[in-house]
């Protein structure tokens, strides 16, 4: 068994907006995302199925061309190549939980997470 504190996981800035501290299990990857109000995640797509789970805050999400706010509480689920974004419509965190391990972060592959 491993246990992980959130408090020991260095938060990486991604952009002025956006910080994010991750996990890497042998099977998927945990991340727990902070955006600010008017953050954006442009419009992207994997082979990874996502759920993603807010802790705080609210954000609108477009999976697929369908609109869905997401308030502090709810989860969703997003199939693995469905084109997503979103965006913060006040300050939030949220725990995003990748299946397999997004391998495209451990190699650093995110540059749409940087602009």
């Amino acid at each position: 068994m491993v246990v992980y504190e959130w408090s020991r996981v260095a938060e990486e800035a991604l952009n002025p907006l956006v910080s994010r501290q991750m996990i890497h299990t042998e099977r998927m990857t945990v991340a727990r995302l902070r955006l600010r109000k008017g953050a954006l995640v442009p419009e992207h797509s994997h082979m990874h199925e996502q759920v993603t789970m807010l802790i705080e805050g609210q954000v609108r999400f477009t999976v697929g061309g369908e609109v869905r706010i997401l308030s502090a509480g709810e989860l969703m689920q997003i199939p693995p190549h469905a084109p997503h974004s979103v965006e913060a419509l006040a300050d939030s965190m949220a725990i995003d939980l990748f299946s397999p391990v997004r391998d495209d972060w451990v190699r650093g592959d995110d540059a749409y997470l940087r602009r």
